[in-house]
């Protein structure tokens, strides 16, 4: 028998129901194993690693009620990264009995009688680091520190988180990402150097997505990926052509078809906003609220989705920008509601809670694997057992290797390798505090080098638990369609169980046309299906042995596989196409790139 969040008997958390944010009523099986490590050792710091949606803010509450119980702790200050996710906090924390303050201001001092401590931004912290350390010094303090990944972002923010909560009796550290590509040590965290010789984060425990997933506590996704063939004119006034996603070209022209593809002005993002609508209507077929969230590059591209949404759906979604007073009341009013979609510019990725949020469109180009993980975070919270998730965004090589690496367990490491670079993951451009802003004056001006033409957009393949499915196709087609009408309630095997067979499907009606169109275009060639299943079979034992040797999941290394050597998924690749990945592996095999 386990215990209800503030005491009482209950049986034991195999997958207690969606409650409240942050109030369930009982605790999940993860949740009461890290709260039993964390009494047993009673730490100064702890920091726990847990996947976005898996239940950080029902763990930490527990915590802190404990220890205020047991007057370990008088006082309990949560810094957060943002203003709403203050407010998400103190609503939970006022659920459960523990008064938070989460309009304290520097100017003020101190926090209003009737409260046992203040939500505060990791800004707010670094603008007057002496002031909070006075706080803390002047309480046996409890510092939780959400999403600690922060505090790497800059040199003063980490300096100012030190200076203010050195004194703390105790830190609590959470996270569902604590990877970072720069190199600044997070305040608070443990380093413990690797057999490499890098230094990277050591958590206390550690949840992943994986985890979560098999014990039915966030919802499978479904990675939708759409391809096209992209047109534009560089700032040099010549005209430039290429398919999404294709492996054969440069960085640079795969970032500029990428752009063209996100362009309102072209064909590409309404075929994919009305694609994910149809997938949103099926959803809703069986979860009558589920929601959809846009995220867009900037404000301009957010208002012209909101457009184009509203042409399909004829009703107006909810916009969310930076700059604008309600933007958390205008959330907080969308996620009670029942309303279809809603369009954000890139700050809302991290810690916004929107439980019925069940198709996404990832409609920006930024692709550092923080900001993904945290983006994808907003779809996977389940409330009941079943609920599906489905995401859709451009066939690019990055977003492909992030998709298929979802269960990866990284942290964060302060010695970069000389050879950190594998070609699944491009370097972060910049810190998660400028991934979240608004591009104004640098966006402006990188707009200004080339003008997207026109875009068309195609469906290209399913990705799932590190498998690809699905033969591709145009959009509005049958083999499209076979995917966007995926029952919304499955679970994770379900789901799995279900693109196989629609792969099967679509394998079976293509072989059909087959021998018709080889007859019109008399191609004598007959392909050997033993053969290429051999192929199949040896690539996959190689695939698994370089796996085992690297620690790369097996979706992972199919993805690089088909970037370098170029063609389609394995289930569709012809001799040559499998020969050439085959030989590609031996290379790695005996050091060769």
């Amino acid at each position: 028998m386990t215990e209800t969040l503030f005491g009482g008997p209950t049986l034991p958390p195999a997958y207690p129901e969606r409650a409240a944010w942050g109030t369930a009523p009982k605790l999940r099986a993860w949740q009461q194993e890290a709260l039993d490590l964390y009494l047993r050792n009673s730490p100064r710091d702890f920091l726990a690693v847990a996947t976005p949606g898996a239940g950080k803010t029902t763990f930490a509450l527990r915590v802190a009620s404990t220890l205020i119980d047991s007057g370990v702790v008088n006082r309990v200050t949560i810094v957060a990264p943002t203003d709403h996710l203050k407010r998400q906090w103190a609503d939970a924390a006022a659920r459960v009995g523990i008064a938070i303050d989460p309009n304290f201001k520097n100017s003020d001092g101190q926090h209003g009688r009737g409260f046992i401590g203040v939500a505060v931004t990791y800004a707010q912290v670094a603008s007057k680091p002496l002031l909070h350390r006075a706080k803390t010094e002047a309480a046996r303090t409890l510092v939780i520190l959400d999403e600690i990944h922060h505090g790497g972002e800059a040199l003063s923010w980490g300096d100012g988180l030190r200076e203010a909560f050195d004194p703390a009796v105790r830190r609590l550290s959470l996270t569902g990402t604590p990877f970072r590509s720069d190199t600044s040590p997070i305040p608070f965290v443990e380093y413990a150097q690797d057999r490499d010789g890098i230094r990277r984060s050591k958590a206390d425990y550690t949840y992943g997505y994986g985890n979560a997933l098999r014990d039915h506590v966030v919802r499978p996704v479904m990675f939708m990926a759409y391809s096209g063939q992209m047109r534009w004119r560089t700032s040099g006034g010549e005209e430039m052509a290429a398919s999404l996603g294709e492996a054969a070209v440069t960085k640079d022209v795969t970032s500029q078809a990428w752009r063209t593809a996100l362009n309102p002005a072209g064909e590409w993002i309404p075929a994919v906003l009305a694609g994910a609508d149809k997938r949103l209507s099926e959803v809703r077929r069986t979860v009558p609220d589920a929601g959809g969230l846009v995220i867009a590059t900037d404000h301009e591209d957010a208002r012209a989705y909101a457009g184009q949404l509203k042409r399909i759906t004829g009703e107006s979604p909810t916009v969310i920008l930076s700059d604008d007073a309600k933007a958390s009341s205008k959330i907080e009013e969308f996620s009670a509601g029942e309303q279809r979609w809603m369009v954000a510019v890139r700050m809302v990725s991290e810690g916004v809670d929107v439980p019925r949020l069940s198709v996404g469109v990832y409609a920006t180009s930024t692709s550092t694997p923080l900001f993904f993980a945290q983006a994808v975070g907003r779809f996977v919270r389940a409330r009941k057992r079943g609920e599906t998730a489905s995401v859709f965004l451009p066939s690019v090589p990055q977003l492909m290797a992030l998709a298929n690496s979802m269960e990866a367990e990284r942290d964060h490491a302060l010695d970069r390798p000389e050879k950190d670079d594998d070609g699944l993951f491009t370097p972060e451009d910049s810190l998660m505090d400028e991934a979240n802003r608004e591009e104004k004056a640098s966006d402006s001006l990188t707009k200004g080098k080339f003008e997207a033409l026109d875009s068309q957009a195609s469906f290209d393949r399913v990705l799932f638990d590190g498998g690809e499915f699905g033969t591709g196709g145009e959009v509005g087609s049958d083999d499209e369609l076979d995917f966007l009408g995926i029952p919304g309630l499955l679970d994770a095997e379900q789901v799995g169980t279900l693109l196989r067979q629609r792969q099967h499907e679509q394998l079976s009606r293509k072989g059909r046309k087959a021998p018709a169109q080889a007859a019109e275009t008399q191609t004598p060639a007959v392909p050997d299906h033993r053969m290429l299943m051999d192929l199949r079979n040896e690539l996959a034992k190689n695939v698994a042995a370089w796996s085992a040797r690297t620690g790369t999941p097996h979706g992972v290394v199919h993805t690089k596989l088909r970037t370098v050597c170029g063609g389609p998924a394995v289930a569709q690749a012809n001799e040559e196409q499998l020969q050439a990945r085959l030989r590609k592996l031996q290379d790695w095999f005996i050091g060769r790139k």
